[in-house]
């Protein structure tokens, strides 16, 4: 195992050696050694791009997407351009294997790097340098690439493939069970520390915030597949929580309460999901039923109490008095 500074070195070495990165860049590369995967689920078009590796903070720089153009893991000697420029070249209309051809015939140090990328179209192509530490190599698939370096063992790359595949759900349970796979196979060689998650989707709405399906990443943890995993199931529910408003502004109120118990469910401890559920259920002049609701967010933390009649002023509680004096009453 290479110490730091001795990757640093290594690193240093290579620097003359980019003619994709300007100057302002190139103190960006990093010798983020971890595995990968990208991809694309046929039946929603969402695609996104998944990591772990033993290395701070890696999803600032390892993870590429945008809705309706694709996804893209630069890795190993990490070249940022690899992503930036990617997803440029893809939005433009190129594919990723045609991307990912032309920015290594410009990298006069792609035996280093290590790149996957998956267009709209579900195209994918990835690239393992020469001179990647060992174990490293990628596979390709069926909508899918995944890739890693500097494993303990060249079976982890194979079993994020395989589990890919036989993984039923939607994109990120399947992305998240081929990271799992990869650290069960052995992983790489020097631990765990960070991991991240992005997927988008497959059609832009040309608000980058809504067509983010999940943004997320563990900077640094001892379990960081674990921590992705929490992260994950409550990203989960505050989708749900914002379809549910999307419902009350459409004044479907079935389906609004439909999303806030779904959101419950996948965090029943959370405050914060069944405090608004509450509200939403005064909205509906059900008060009774939100008295429940409310009995509990104000056990937990009665400044929840202290805060609620603030809402009437804007508007998001009726002002009724016999209405706050019901709800406050609730409190122990």
């Amino acid at each position: 195992m290479l110490r730091f500074a001795s990757l640093c070195a290594c690193a240093a070495a290579f620097l003359a050696l980019l003619p994709m990165s300007s100057q302002a860049n190139d103190e960006l590369l990093r010798p983020v050694h971890t595995f990968s995967i990208v991809a694309r689920d046929p039946a929603t078009g969402q695609i996104g791009v998944a990591v772990q590796s033993h290395w701070f903070s890696v999803g600032t720089t390892v993870p590429w997407a945008e809705a309706g153009v694709g996804a893209v893991a630069t890795q190993s000697f990490v070249e940022p351009n690899y992503g930036r420029r990617g997803i440029e070249l893809m939005k433009a209309g190129r594919s990723a294997p045609e991307v990912l051809q032309a920015l290594l015939a410009e990298d006069k140090a792609k035996d280093v790097r290590q790149v996957a990328m998956i267009d709209a179209q579900g195209r994918t192509a990835a690239h393992t340098g020469a001179k990647n530490i060992a174990a490293a190599g990628h596979h390709l698939g069926a909508n899918y690439s995944v890739q890693a370096n500097m494993m303990a063992n060249e079976t982890v790359w194979p079993a994020m493939s395989r589990a890919f595949e036989a993984t039923t759900g939607d994109l990120a349970d399947r992305m998240l069970a081929a990271l799992d796979a990869a650290q069960a196979a052995g992983g790489d060689i020097r631990g765990q520390q960070s991991a991240a998650l992005i997927i988008v989707n497959g059609n832009s709405t040309g608000k980058p915030w809504i067509d983010r399906v999940f943004d997320l990443r563990v900077d640094d943890n001892p379990q960081p597949l674990k921590e992705l995993r929490r992260l994950v199931t409550l990203q989960r529910a505050y989708n749900h929580m914002n379809a549910g408003d999307l419902a009350v502004e459409r004044n479907d109120n079935e389906a609004a309460l439909k999303h806030y118990s779904a959101a419950a469910k996948l965090v029943p401890d959370n405050a914060e999901m069944v405090y608004w559920h509450a509200v939403a259920l005064v909205n509906m002049q059900r008060v009774d039923d939100s008295l429940p609701l409310f009995r509990r967010v104000f056990a937990m933390d009665a400044n929840w109490a202290t805060m609620t009649p603030r809402l009437v002023k804007s508007g998001l509680l009726p002002d009724d008095p016999k209405v706050m004096e019901k709800i406050l009453s609730v409190r122990k």
